[in-house]
């Protein structure tokens, strides 16, 4: 399902003009959204921040408190892990860009549910027509499982090169590393998770032909 004609920018090799089409997109997003406007826990709609021009496009699955409290994506302790994770490759926040699946907060932090994800997730996939990212790294398993219509777990799928297809007449496929979401890898911080992070960072690292890290 495509929205509008906003992804029609992702041609325009100019960041000013992609940052007006997201901007243009957000005010779509919270005017329209099926799930976001019925929505009544949250505070602030969380739509998703960084480089309209981004190589890297990461994918969460919703906000948590901090997010909703600010407006801004993953600013809470597992933004502080996927900031450490964005260090780690070479690169800074505002290199990327980050969004979730649902842009707005679920009661007490719970996973989105189906229809929730039917109802936002149109945005989220207009955001990657937008900025037509090189890959896309999804962070734990209902960005996951939105993303490559998939429901094996993410443990099953992490690690492994996949792909996305844009709606018909949008593009090619998009390259898809699926990953462990910052707040599992904190919740399990152990030699293992951490490698195997690590792993997939390294591996997206190298099909971007981003310089190796220690």
């Amino acid at each position: 399902m495509v929205l509008s004609n906003h992804a029609e920018a992702a041609t325009v090799q100019d960041p000013a003009a992609r940052a007006q089409a997201l901007q243009a997109l957000r005010e779509l997003h919270d005017r329209t959204c099926p799930h976001c406007t019925t929505a009544t826990v949250h505070t602030h709609t969380v739509f998703g921040e960084g480089n309209a021009m981004a190589r890297i496009m990461f994918i969460g699955e919703a906000p948590g408190e901090t997010e909703d409290q600010t407006g801004r994506p993953f600013v809470g302790p597992a933004g502080d892990k996927l900031n450490g994770m964005i260090t780690a490759m070479g690169l800074r926040r505002e290199d990327v860009y980050i969004a979730n699946v649902l842009k707005s907060r679920p009661p007490d932090n719970r996973t989105p549910l189906q229809h929730e994800v039917d109802a936002c997730g149109p945005f989220l996939i207009e955001q990657i027509l937008l900025i037509r990212p090189e890959v896309l790294i999804t962070l734990g398993g209902p960005a996951t499982k939105l993303i490559l219509g998939t429901e094996a777990g993410i443990s099953r799928v992490r690690g492994i090169w996949a792909e996305w297809a844009p709606p018909a007449g949008h593009g090619a496929p998009i390259p898809v590393m699926p990953t462990y979401h910052p707040a599992y890898l904190l919740r399990n911080y152990t030699a293992k998770t951490r490698g195997e992070v690590w792993s997939d960072l390294q591996a997206v690292m190298a099909r971007l032909n981003l310089p190796a890290r220690g």
